[in-house]
């Protein structure tokens, strides 16, 4: 029985035969004895991370092959000359549209702030002025107020479509970076032109107003409140003077006091609950350009 043998001395590695039997069973005794445990596991390791490079390998020509698509869609994203401008001649009509309604709102802050103004003079301009207009500018406060949340409601569509077109085409083609990719902008836009909505309920509104401007005034008028019953035209000796000063007409000052009360703490309420949901939205869409639509 001859053997076959691998002659690594060789030059062209050419295998010769082994006329000894037993010294070709002792060559693949000694192959087969090799293999142990710990060589087995590390072929296993290394079989398992070629397996993972390969991936690795996968991954990155699908990674290219995105860029490629992605670097298609935005040269078919892309504007034309005569689009370019007439996107520019509506975001010069955006921006005059928010500015004319944040003018309004300055309109009925001024008027709430001219009244506040009005009442404190009739209030204090005798020691036996009754601290009634105090309390009816209260509520033209509120008139105010709800006038004025309907028109951000409004001045917020507007500022929503600047931002959205700033952030969305002015901002990349300034910077010379990729657009947003997490949606159309100009499909978002288009459907806010063609079916119009309000982009912040009307409680919001209200909240926010109430936290920008409203709280100051509140707090002023109430101060000046509290100023007038206790130490106006002399510094009260009692409760029950404060009371008996604070009292309008039919209506006793311990109800004038707890609504007023009621009065304060519902607008720090909405303040606060105004300033923590907005923080709440703006670590919701954190970083994302869709922020800017509402």
């Amino acid at each position: 029985m001859q053997a076959i043998s691998f002659n690594p001395s060789s030059k062209h590695k050419s295998c010769s035969k082994i006329t000894d039997p037993a010294k070709s069973s002792h060559i693949s005794l000694g192959f087969f004895c090799q293999i142990t445990p710990e060589r087995s596991r590390a072929a296993g390791i290394l079989a398992l991370e070629i397996w993972e490079s390969s991936l690795q390998r996968r991954k990155g020509c699908v990674e290219q092959l995105a860029q490629a698509r992605e670097y298609q869609e935005q040269e078919a994203d892309a504007l034309s000359a005569a689009e370019i401008g007439a996107v520019a001649h509506l975001y010069r009509g955006e921006v005059y549209r928010s500015t004319l309604w944040r003018t309004r709102l300055d309109t009925t802050t001024n008027w709430a702030v001219v009244t506040l103004g009005v009442a404190l003079s009739i209030t204090f301009a005798s020691p036996e002025a009754s601290p009634l207009p105090l309390v009816l500018v209260g509520i033209l406060i509120l008139f105010f107020l709800a006038m004025e949340a309907r028109r951000y409601r409004y001045f917020n569509v507007f500022r929503a479509r600047t931002r959205w077109l700033e952030t969305h085409f002015y901002a990349p083609m300034l910077s010379g970076e990729p657009r947003p990719p997490e949606c159309d902008w100009r499909r978002e836009l288009s459907k806010d032109y063609r079916r119009p909505e309000y982009h912040v309920g009307y409680g919001r509104a209200i909240a926010r107003r109430i936290r920008r401007n409203y709280l100051w005034i509140l707090l002023i008028q109430s101060i000046a409140f509290a100023g007038k019953v206790i130490i106006h035209p002399g510094p009260a000796e009692s409760l029950s003077q404060v009371l008996q000063r604070a009292a309008v007409g039919p209506l006793p000052g311990g109800l004038i006091v707890g609504l007023g009360m009621i009065y304060v703490a519902s607008f720090l309420t909405l303040a606060v609950w105004s300033q923590y949901a907005d923080r709440q939205r703006a670590i919701r869409r954190g970083g994302k350009a869709s922020a800017s639509m509402g």
